[in-house]
């Protein structure tokens, strides 16, 4: 990776050279599916907020999560895996494709 989410980043994502990776703060349960908005945690880095209406029980708010992500980036489902944090609010992403388009649109939705 051309960089590292432990230095100071200004995007809740890190461009490398065949892949990004995507600090996602998930929150299930909510009233609708949503994505959009970034969370600045109490570490100071940044997340990209994903509003989830599955529960976090056998997976479901994960499947629902990568199926959102991949939609919403034009990605395969294939393309977007959970890198870190399966039990956690806060995970990791790692998407899988055109690497300059993905920045693109995650520039794009960070934005909102």
């Amino acid at each position: 990776m051309s960089e590292d989410f432990d230095v100071p980043n200004p995007r809740p994502f890190v461009v490398g050279a065949k892949s990004v990776r995507l600090r996602v703060r998930v929150t299930p349960r909510a009233s609708r599916d949503a994505l959009g908005g970034v969370f600045t945690g109490p570490d100071g880095r940044l997340a990209l907020q994903a509003r989830l209406a599955a529960p976090p029980v056998d997976g479901a708010a994960n499947a629902a999560l990568v199926a959102m992500i991949a939609k919403t980036l034009r990605l395969r489902k294939a393309d977007v895996a959970i890198a870190s944090g399966e039990t956690s609010r806060m995970k990791v992403l790692e998407l899988s494709g055109d690497v300059a388009a993905i920045k693109t649109r995650l520039e794009e939705l960070a934005a909102t």
